[in-house]
């Protein structure tokens, strides 16, 4: 996922140490320079040598110059620049998820087509995800050419992940919710009695949840995109850790699943869901950890420009993460299947991504037409 370039403190811009002065200074010759030469002449390009907005965090070489044609950019992804890994590390990945999900959908030996209702939440949920990391690639690839147009991919880039978390969402709702004692309102009314002594029908209260969880979840889709589109301009002044912050906000939704293993025994009943869900958590604590530390490049600045820097390995473990609830999305499929209760609807699953396909088009527009916004890291 692409990043803001530098967090906004006063008077500062550029690798910590260099005045506003100082690196306005010396960036704008040698931005103006880097224009008029072939990319062959300086392939790679120092901090002080691209634009204020182009410049990384900690990041002292390894740039590439601006604006590239479209055939550069593509060019760039064999050549050792500080975007190479953040391309590849989500790349990869999403040939893999795009082999997984291949084999789910045409090659399981169900008996299920893949267009059977039935499948409809697990195309929501691919679709997140492939979505994802496609828009990371193209984002880092093609982030240098030009300055509206790295906007637009980084705008984009958070558009794909507020769709990734509404598709797990859906996935969740039909796949694994049904499953679990706390949505049940035969197993929780006599428990709350017995262990609180409150004699509460939860019938209601879990409709209730059941009505709303798609809602919210949409709601907080169109929110996060607003603030992490927001965060790259000078209001804020940790960025890094805002969308850290307003994309774990969705995963809230998984709140049942953690719940249910602390109140009954979601190890000894369902293993796969345990193991898989706490360990795709800790992937993200890792990650969220490198994506807002700026570590190892903050201890040794300049060390690990082309290879090693966080967001590198903030791929990594997003990576992990994504891998692991694939695992058990696809265990809850097919428990699912063995007992499926009532067909979800196209308009209950395709038509909510389509409808929130509109509203984050609509709020990258707004964000677009504001000269501001496109303008500013």
């Amino acid at each position: 996922m692409p990043r803001r370039l530098q967090p906004r403190s006063a008077g500062t811009k550029g690798p910590p140490g260099t005045t506003a002065a100082a690196s306005e200074a010396a960036s704008r010759p040698h931005a103006l320079a880097s224009r008029d030469s072939p990319a062959s002449a300086k392939p790679l390009l120092r901090w002080d040598e691209v634009p204020d907005d182009f410049v990384e965090c900690f990041i002292l070489s390894g740039y590439r110059r601006l604006p590239c044609t479209a055939q550069e950019c593509l060019a760039s992804v064999l050549k050792p620049t500080n975007e190479t890994l953040n391309f590849w590390t989500h790349f990869i990945p999403l040939l893999l998820f795009l082999s997984k999900f291949c084999r789910l959908f045409f090659l399981s030996g169900r008996d299920v087509p893949f267009h059977h209702p039935w499948l409809l939440p697990l195309w929501c949920y691919a679709s997140g995800v492939l979505l994802t990391f496609a828009m990371s690639c193209t984002a880092h690839v093609f982030s240098c050419l030009s300055l509206r147009l790295r906007a637009a991919f980084f705008y984009l880039d958070y558009a794909s992940i507020s769709y990734y978390g509404f598709g797990s969402t859906v996935a969740y709702y039909y796949y694994l919710l049904p499953g679990l004692s706390l949505l049940d309102a035969r197993v929780m009314t006599p428990y709350v009695q017995q262990r609180l002594g409150w004699h509460v029908d939860c019938t209601g209260l879990i409709a209730a949840y059941r009505a709303l969880v798609l809602p919210v979840a949409f709601v907080l889709a169109v929110a996060c995109t607003v603030a992490c589109c927001k965060s790259r301009t000078d209001w804020c002044s940790y960025p890094f850790a805002l969308r850290t912050f307003v994309f774990v906000m969705p995963l809230s939704m998984a709140c049942p699943i953690m719940l249910e293993s602390w109140l009954f025994d979601l190890r000894g009943e369902n293993p796969t869901l345990f193991v898989h869900f706490y360990r795709r958590y800790f992937w993200l604590v890792v990650a969220a950890f490198f994506n807002v530390s700026k570590i190892p490049e903050r201890i040794q600045p300049g060390l690990f420009d082309i290879i090693g820097h966080s967001h590198q390995l903030f791929h990594i473990f997003t990576f992990l993460s994504i891998y692991d609830q694939v695992y058990y999305v696809e265990e809850g499929l097919r428990q699912f299947l063995k007992e499926p209760p009532d067909a979800p609807t196209f308009l209950g699953t395709v038509g909510y991504m389509l409808l929130l396909v509109v509203c984050l088009g609509l709020v990258i527009k707004k964000f677009l037409s504001n000269a501001e916004f496109c303008s500013k890291k």
